[in-house]
């Protein structure tokens, strides 16, 4: 589902008619919104690939939890488009800050319910320990789409900001269970 929804956000963008440098220069925004949900979803990749491995028992709440943040990253294409099209506009910023913030909500609830499932020894609870990170993420989302009509610039440069704090491996999981073999 992950590969799908990288497939589409490439196929939404369209090649430009002028054969020049000008023409290419046109799509600028739309590459650059590209490339950075092209990240934001690489990073759900990785980091989900790691919490599913570290997973003993799936129950049906565990099921629906990873529904609802497929959900939320299926909507990855529709707002990285209409962002990259409209040069960054305020409200297609704040649009796309709200689907990273879901994102990272669904996210988190995906591993709440992991850890439900398997009880409070659970090697998912162990190894994500503060999780400064994913606490930090969604404030940081909420202060992006906050300020995204006063500086919308300001906002994307949180965007990335956080994508660059995700892009550092995350190898809590990993090491947890290479610890644990």
């Amino acid at each position: 589902m992950i590969a799908i929804i990288i497939t589409i956000m490439v196929l939404e963008m369209k090649v430009p008619h002028d054969p020049t440098f000008r023409g290419l220069a046109g799509l600028l925004p739309v590459f650059l919104s590209y490339v950075l949900s092209f990240i934001y979803v690489g990073i759900y990749w990785n980091n989900h690939h790691h919490m599913l491995h570290a997973t003993s028992k799936v129950s049906g709440s565990v099921l629906w939890a990873n529904l609802h943040l497929l959900f939320w990253l299926s909507l990855f294409p529709f707002v990285t488009g209409w962002m990259g099209e409209n040069h960054f506009a305020p409200l297609p910023t704040a649009i796309y800050g709200i689907v990273l913030l879901a994102a990272a909500i669904a996210y988190w609830i995906l591993q709440q319910r992991i850890i439900a499932a398997e009880g409070e020894s659970s090697r998912l609870r162990r190894a994500i320990g503060r999780d400064w990170k994913g606490k930090a993420s969604p404030l940081l989302y909420l202060v992006a789409i906050a300020i995204t009509f006063v500086s919308a610039g300001l906002a994307q440069a949180i965007y990335v900001l956080v994508a660059l704090v995700w892009l550092v491996p995350d190898r809590r999981i990993e090491a947890r269970l290479e610890h644990e073999v």
